[in-house]
């Protein structure tokens, strides 16, 4: 009886594991195409001083391309399912845009577009699109200068609306003042420009609301002018108060803006890692709740995003825990359950003594984030750059964690509805010499399927999985191939059933 017992709790525990842990899967038939696994494997491609994209400014359009290109292949190669591209550093664009200059750091000079001519955020999604990657467009919403430009455009918000900016310091800064009415329309309709006009599929913020403090030499920010019209208008609330008040109501307007044009784009925040100091207990570091006038722990609680990615760039030990820090966000997501994918601090890996960031926290810490799986899907790299200059070796590591390749787990809460199961037709054929399987898929039913999964079953009974853009049509799968197994996903992740089919000897 004991024995029993024992045995039913430890089948209770393992099915457990199993469900919080990709790669555990209940017992099935050998025969059965084996689940595929769903996780978020992203990184920001910084376009800030040139950080990752173009290497330059003024590069040809040539050049910028065939650099583009090279991320992305990079990105298929590493099994990363998303990007994230930096479409705004500074109330300027990567793109062609009515509202705002083009970047200097596209093209060497404010307000000049790329020659030859050429949309780059219109490349990029195609690009993306083309390797079965999501390309989602990361805004920063307020900065208006960043110490890094030398060119200033006539169309720059800091000369055509110079009393919605203001000067930080001496060393190059502006910021649009967050309480300024004009600034969250100008801002929210930078977004909703880009939501209409490009195939992107999410809308992202990092951790950029009021600044921090350091930029503008340890002062506070410089809004008294709105802040004694506010108290003019007989306004209760404190400060602080005040100033989150107009962040939060600007974050809401994204949030609802985003799906009232696109109900298949994610939104998305990568606030500071930090709430507030103590919460959980034990974690010191900044306040962003009266630095940053951020309260991200209320969009995440209202349900304001798609996904959550909190910058958790320490280590699993010490003051600011990794474990300690995603443990708290997935408590605090119970009740829109949400996605979550940290950000994780890869940039920071070091391979000399004593180094607190090491090759083997990018391990560890993604091991975490696997544990905690559903609770948390997946994780972002700060930089694109540390991975393909294989830092550390932080590439060879991701490489080696993501070798088979995943889903982004489904956002059902704005869709969960599967498109069509496929039209399959297979049939042998030759590669380089060898057998191999040519399998040809078309969809059926209204909706577009983003990708295809594709699984093939070879004569030793190994199953091998393909993930193919939805616009590919077919793919060739060498060996000697006696069952494939075909699925469509649309733009939301959603999987259809999968269309079985065997190829006779």
């Amino acid at each position: 009886m004991r024995t029993s017992l024992k045995r039913m709790l430890w089948l209770a525990a393992f099915a457990l594991l199993a469900a919080m842990t990709p790669g555990i899967a209940a017992a099935q038939d050998a025969n059965d195409p084996p689940a595929i696994q769903r996780e978020f494997r992203a990184a920001w491609v910084s376009t800030v001083a040139n950080i990752d994209w173009p290497s330059k400014p003024g590069l040809s359009t040539e050049q910028q391309q065939k650099e583009a290109l090279a991320i992305l292949d990079k990105a298929k190669e590493l099994n990363l399912n998303a990007l994230i591209f930096q479409v705004r550093p500074m109330a300027d664009a990567m793109y062609k845009s009515s509202l705002e200059p083009w970047s200097e750091f596209l093209t060497g000079e404010q307000g000049k577009a790329p020659e030859p001519f050429y949309d780059p955020l219109e490349f990029w999604v195609t690009e993306a699109h083309k390797r079965g990657i999501e390309l989602h467009a990361w805004f920063n919403p307020y900065r208006a200068n960043h110490p890094a430009a030398k060119t200033m455009s006539n169309d720059s918000v800091v000369k055509k609306h110079p009393n919605w900016v203001r000067k930080l310091g001496d060393k190059g800064y502006y910021w649009m003042d967050p309480a300024e009415p004009g600034v969250q329309k100008l801002s929210l309709d930078v977004v909703l420009d880009v939501v209409k006009r490009y195939d992107v599929d999410g809308v992202h913020f990092d951790d950029y609301f009021y600044p921090y403090d350091s930029y503008n030499d340890g002062k506070d920010f410089p809004d008294d002018d709105l802040w004694a019209a506010y108290q003019k208008t007989g306004g209760k609330m404190t400060r602080s108060e005040w100033r989150r008040d107009a962040v939060n109501k600007f974050v809401k307007s994204i949030h609802d803006g985003v799906h009232a044009t696109r109900n298949d784009v994610l939104f998305g925040m990568s606030p500071f890692g930090i709430w507030r100091p103590n919460n959980p207990i034990g974690v010191k570091g900044l306040d962003q709740y009266e630095a940053l006038y951020a309260d991200a722990k209320l969009w995440l609680n209202e349900g304001w995003v798609d996904y959550w990615t909190p910058q958790l760039y320490w280590p699993i030990k010490g003051d600011q825990s990794y474990t300690a820090l995603l443990g708290w966000w997935c408590q605090e997501n119970k009740t829109h359950k949400v996605h979550i994918w940290p950000g994780m601090g890869t940039y920071r890996a070091e391979t000399k003594p004593g180094a607190k960031w090491t090759p083997q926290e990018l391990r560890d810490q993604i091991a975490v984030t696997r544990k905690m799986y559903p609770a948390a899907s997946g994780n972002v790299h700060f930089t694109f750059n540390t991975l393909s200059g294989n830092k550390a070796g932080t590439g060879d590591i991701v490489k080696e964690l993501y070798a088979q390749p995943a889903l982004i787990p489904a956002s059902t809460w704005l869709d969960d509805k599967a498109p069509g199961k496929p039209s399959v037709d297979v049939a042998k054929a030759s590669q380089n010499g060898a057998n191999a399987v040519t399998v040809s898929i078309k969809p059926t039913g209204k909706e577009r399927a983003f990708l295809y999964t594709v699984q093939a079953q070879d004569e030793a009974g190994a199953w091998k999985t393909l993930i193919v853009p939805g616009d590919q049509g077919s793919v060739t799968i060498p060996g000697n191939i006696g069952k494939v197994a075909v699925s469509a996903v649309d733009d939301l992740g959603n999987a259809s059933d999968k269309e079985v089919k065997k190829i006779s000897k």
